[in-house]
């Protein structure tokens, strides 16, 4: 029995596949030095976009912070399923989800929810290739804006997809309303209590990301699927043990 766990107190538990906490591997100093990995995702097509501004104005602040940023250009992405995964901008997308160790997710609200194109980009992304998973243990942080009173519709279904990709979401987030009244004729934004929220949104996402890059493994290491490998992998042994004492 592991350390800590007695016959009798957990004995529903697989005693082979129950670990206790690494606290070594959780407060160790070594790790990546390299700026954080930002991806920057938004949801709208038009010329004049309040959520690619926003994104803009994120990429600064992230760019300030000494993070080392990508904004993906969805214009051009074929809707899920209309083309295959060697689609250029298929295969742009999936490569900058496999670089970044975080990302932000930016789209307006239409109809009370996120947009279709906001939604397709992550429909792209596969919970994994092969035996790699893209988003699994990488930091999200979440901003909409909206053309009426504040909302939060989007955000929330950001983070239940976010949730879905086993991303680590950090708890702040943004919601721009009136977004038409918020950004110059530049495209930037104006100084406010809304700005101010947006600068607090990425500081703490790069502080996030800089704490759970290079233990995002760990952080994601599950009893359930520990004890899942190994009971197929016993399952195998067992029935390649089978077919060589059939076939003697």
């Amino acid at each position: 029995m592991p350390d800590g766990m007695s016959g009798g107190d957990l004995k529903n538990v697989s005693a082979a596949d129950f670990r206790q906490i690494d606290r070594d591997r959780l407060l160790e100093q070594d790790g990546p030095s390299h700026p954080p990995r930002i991806l920057l995702l938004y949801g709208s097509l038009r010329e004049r976009s309040y959520s690619r501004f926003l994104v803009l104005e994120a990429q600064r602040l992230l760019q300030a912070y000494g993070a080392e940023t990508r904004i993906f250009d969805p214009s051009g992405l074929p809707l899920p399923d209309d083309s295959g995964a060697d689609h250029p901008k298929v295969a742009e997308l999936r490569e900058l989800c496999a670089w970044s160790e975080g990302q932000v997710w930016c789209s307006p609200e239409r109809h009370g929810a996120m947009t279709g194109v906001l939604k397709s980009q992550i429909d792209w992304i596969p919970l994994s290739f092969g035996a790699i998973r893209p988003t699994q243990g990488k930091t999200l942080a979440l901003m909409q804006v909206s053309g009426g009173s504040q909302s939060f519709n989007a955000v929330n279904q950001m983070r239940v997809l976010g949730r879905w990709m086993r991303m680590v979401t950090i708890p702040n987030q943004s919601s721009v309303p009136k977004a038409y009244q918020e950004f110059d004729d530049d495209g930037r934004m104006k100084p406010s209590a809304l700005y101010d929220r947006v600068v607090d949104v990425m500081e703490e996402l790069v502080k996030f990301t800089l704490l759970v890059r290079g233990r995002s493994d760990y952080l994601v290491d599950r009893y359930s699927e520990r004890k899942a490998d190994r009971e197929k992998q016993s399952a195998a042994q067992e029935a390649a043990v089978g077919a060589l004492g059939g076939g003697a």
